[in-house]
């Protein structure tokens, strides 16, 4: 590795390594760094393809700086809309459920917006619930380990009235398209929502009824071309469904109410 001690330097190797956005990733890396020697190992990392956040080891997300480790899936700025929509659902004290929560950005976000909210958030992976932990844990709300709903505490059910899940929706035929940084880099299990991308949704579909309080909502990020086959899955279980959409972000979320 050659010595990198100036900005210039910086983007010259991150441009060399495709970085379309090397001036402000070249920022960010030039902040972290504790020194040349770290900077140089740095740009290193990232020019090998690892994801800019999992080498500085946070991610800006709606305002907050949320911790990113190695192995775990990378809050994408699209997924701020989902956020903003369950904000906005979201009365002072509301009970707010985070599945599929990844590094917990989601829950952190809620936990930071809603006054007095109580928020519970799940993972199936064990390296994602220990990131999470670190995000949402010191701001009041609690992090389980297991697949969707099962490790959630029981008195839940019922009562939860912002359900959120950022659901795996990519279609196994469709890996092989993502980015590098993604499929290389990201946990699978976070990414393949199985043949039509809509596998992990139907079971958080299934078993939202169960857990929404009266007049609750569940909201999920799904993709403009899934929209109608994902509001068909989730209305088949009672729920009334919406679609909400933001082209700024090439954002698509599917908000859904239980009858109150």
């Amino acid at each position: 590795m050659s010595d990198v001690v100036d900005g210039a330097g910086v983007v010259e190797r991150l441009r060399a390594a495709g970085c379309v956005f090397a001036e402000e990733e070249a920022a960010m890396l030039l902040a972290a760094a504790r020194g040349p020697a770290e900077l140089d190992l740095m740009v290193e990392r990232r020019a090998s393809g690892l994801p800019l956040e999992h080498v500085v080891g946070w991610a800006e997300f709606a305002g907050l700086r949320i911790a990113v480790d190695p192995g775990v899936f990378v809050p994408r700025r699209r997924t701020g809309f989902l956020v903003e929509r369950a904000v906005a659902l979201a009365a002072p004290g509301a009970l707010c459920v985070d599945l599929c929560c990844g590094s917990g950005a989601a829950a952190a976000v809620l936990l930071d917006r809603v006054a007095g909210a109580e928020v519970h958030a799940s993972d199936v992976e064990p390296a994602a619930v220990a990131c999470a932990r670190r995000n949402v844990e010191p701001r009041g709300g609690r992090v389980y380990e297991g697949d969707l709903f099962a490790p959630l505490p029981p008195e839940l059910r019922g009562r939860v009235e912002v359900l959120v899940a950022n659901v795996p929706y990519v279609p196994t035929g469709d890996i092989g398209l993502l980015p590098p940084e993604a499929r290389d880099h990201e946990p699978l299990v976070t990414l393949d929502g199985g043949p039509d991308g809509l596998d992990v949704l139907r079971r958080v579909a299934a078993g939202a009824p169960e857990w929404l309080a009266p007049g609750g909502h569940l909201l999920v990020e799904t993709s403009e071309r899934q929209a109608g086959a994902a509001a068909e899955a989730v209305s088949a279980h009672g729920l009334e469904v919406r679609i909400a959409t933001c082209e700024e972000r090439y954002a698509t979320v599917l908000v859904a109410a239980r009858a109150g």
